[in-house]
Parts: structure tokens; C-alpha cells; sequence
């Protein structure tokens, strides 16, 4: 895809790699944090170790895509390190419901992300296409994961979901610029 000329949707591009790198990678930071509360040994902890295994695949799509077309990261990307652990480690420390309501609220926001760059790419990036509407539907078994296993019944479900949905827009919003 080098051969891209101006008026084309290289710009658009790169703000989707730009944005959906970061946001695999703060997903891991979340997940990071969640493990690092519950600890291996608590029942959570499994579905929790291979959501961070799919993501860390994401992740390394989105890596080598930075690389081969030259996008550059979000310059937030140490804030989304201590962020997204801390995030994590906070809805872990409400308890096993409180992590899988974050992972639902985060998944949410993806789906919808996800959902509108296929509409925005069309058919011009098969290879991005392909990647995200995989991706995509992995974030929807996250999402359904956490739902089955008690998100909704978290304290505060609602404004915890709304909170952390709000969050997750401010975070792309900024990533596709900055």
C-alpha cells in the first residue's frame, strides 16, 4: 500500500492503525491490572489469561502494521500503560463482577469502533478489513464472556458500564490525533 497518493485514505488509515494498536494495548494493560488483583488462582483468571492472549495477537497485527506503512503511535501510549492497569486493578479490587463489567463496557465501545472502520474502509484495505472484522468478533466474545459471567450484576452496573464506555470514546477520540 505504499503507492498512496495524496487526496487517497492514507490519512484515515493511520488513524485507525494508530488508534486500534493503542487500543489492543491498553486492553492488555487492563487485563494486566485485573490479574494482578484476582491473582492466578481465582476462577477469573483463566477466561481472563486467553482475553489478554487475543489481544496480544491484536496487539502484533497493529505493531507490524505501524512498522510496514510508517504510522506513527499515539504519543499517549505511556499514559494508556499506567491507565489501563489501573483500570483494571480497580474494577478487580470491586470484585470478580466489577473486572468482567469493565471488559463489557470496553468491548461495547469496541464493537461499535470496530463496526464503523469496516463501514469507513469499504473495500480499500482488504488486509486491514480482514483484520478487524477477525478481531472484532473476538471483542464480542469478550463482551459476551463477561456478560455471562456476572458483569451486569456489579455494583452500580450502569454508571461503572457508562463511566468506563465514556472513557474508552475520550481514549480513541484522542488516539486517532494524538
Amino acid at each position: 500500500m505504499s503507492g498512496w497518493k495524496p487526496g487517497d485514505r492514507r490519512e484515515a488509515t493511520d488513524a485507525m492503525i494508530r488508534v486500534d494498536q493503542a487500543g489492543e494495548y491498553g486492553a492488555i494493560r487492563i487485563y494486566a491490572g485485573q490479574l494482578a488483583v484476582l491473582g492466578d488462582r481465582h476462577p477469573a483468571s483463566r477466561a481472563i489469561h486467553h482475553m489478554a492472549a487475543q489481544e496480544e495477537l491484536h496487539r502484533a497485527f497493529f505493531d507490524r502494521m505501524i512498522v510496514e506503512r510508517g504510522v506513527r503511535p499515539t504519543l499517549f501510549q505511556p499514559l494508556w500503560k499506567v491507565a489501563g492497569f489501573a483500570l483494571g486493578a480497580a474494577t478487580a479490587a470491586l470484585g470478580p463482577d466489577a473486572a468482567m463489567a469493565c471488559t463489557a463496557a470496553v468491548e461495547t465501545e469496541i464493537d461499535k469502533h470496530y463496526a464503523q472502520q469496516l463501514v469507513d474502509l469499504g473495500d480499500s484495505d482488504p488486509e486491514l478489513t480482514e483484520a478487524i472484522a477477525d478481531f472484532q468478533a473476538e471483542e464480542l466474545e469478550h463482551r459476551d464472556h463477561a456478560l455471562a459471567a456476572g458483569a451486569e450484576n456489579a455494583f452500580g452496573y450502569p454508571i461503572l458500564s457508562g463511566v468506563i464506555r465514556l472513557g474508552c470514546k475520550v481514549a480513541i477520540a484522542a488516539a486517532k490525533r494524538i
